[in-house]
């Protein structure tokens, strides 16, 4: 009975932003229902534009991105929204309105699912306002739900955006970078929020991260890209001191944990940052 058909499927997806370098090169990978899967390489790896490809921030180049058995990759306008509404997303930099109460941004979660004049009224039902202080309690905020974003401590800010994503009810969510600006103690909890996600509710989890000691403690799967190129796929305890080399080389950013065990798609839209 249960469902053998990955919730996400991408297959031989390029990026070019300029017509000639790729900074995605015929990836092809899938992500399961409920799966945790961190997505390692170094800066300019191609990372945050393999995610931007999966929301469709940007468009592929050339290959497919199949989202819950739909082919995502030339969806426009309403069949965008509606996929996009599963699709959540995690920002290094939270993204928050930051004169704007912890709830208020959380609820943002829902203008998916809202009319332009209701979402610009916040017109939320009761159930979308209980559902929200639901999730903000359940990430460990629910004392700071009318405290304004910018109170917040840089790792308070990552779980409202964690709640904020949670709330759309997604069956995916992409987190890009979602530990680089914050301490030690402030990255465990959310690496343990985003895992929870996972865990308790099913939601599969597309992680950027350059913490490999992370990837490997959270992980079911890593992913690493280099130049582009997909050149990991596999269990953590597979990523061994030599394939971090192969990752990482002598890149002066691969972080020091990192050694410790443990189809053509439609044209560019336009380019993204």
């Amino acid at each position: 009975m249960a469902a053998t058909e990955p919730l996400l499927t991408l297959r031989g997806v390029t990026k070019s932003y300029d017509g000639w370098s790729k900074a995605l090169d015929d990836v092809s990978l899938s992500v399961a229902r409920g799966e945790f899967v961190s997505i390692i390489g170094s800066s300019g790896a191609g990372k945050s534009t393999l995610l931007r490809c999966v929301n469709r921030l940007i468009d592929p180049t050339m290959g497919t991105v199949t989202f819950d058995g739909e082919d995502v990759t030339c969806v426009r306008g309403r069949k965008l929204r509606q996929a996009r509404r599963r699709i959540a997303m995690v920002f290094q930099h939270y993204n928050l309105v930051y004169r704007a109460t912890a709830i208020e941004n959380v609820l943002q979660g829902r203008l998916g699912y809202k009319s332009a004049p209701a979402g610009m009224l916040g017109l939320f039902s009761e159930e979308e306002k209980r559902r929200a202080f639901e999730i903000l309690d359940q990430v460990g905020l629910a004392d700071f739900a009318y405290t304004r974003a910018d109170q917040l401590s840089g790792g308070q800010k990552q779980r409202v955006g964690i709640a904020r994503a949670l709330v759309q009810d997604p069956l995916l969510m992409l987190a890009d970078e979602p530990i680089a600006s914050l301490d030690p103690r402030s990255s465990r909890t959310v690496m343990e929020h985003l895992r929870w996600a996972a865990d308790e509710l099913g939601v599969a989890c597309l992680v950027n991260l350059h913490q490999v000691d992370y990837a490997r403690e959270f992980s079911d799967r890593i992913v690493a890209l280099k130049e582009g190129r997909l050149v990991f796929d596999g269990a953590p305890e597979s990523l061994d001191a030599d394939a971090i080399a192969d990752i990482y080389g002598a890149d002066p950013e691969a972080p020091d944990q990192a050694v410790r065990p443990a189809a053509a798609s439609c044209a560019p839209e336009g380019v993204a940052a």
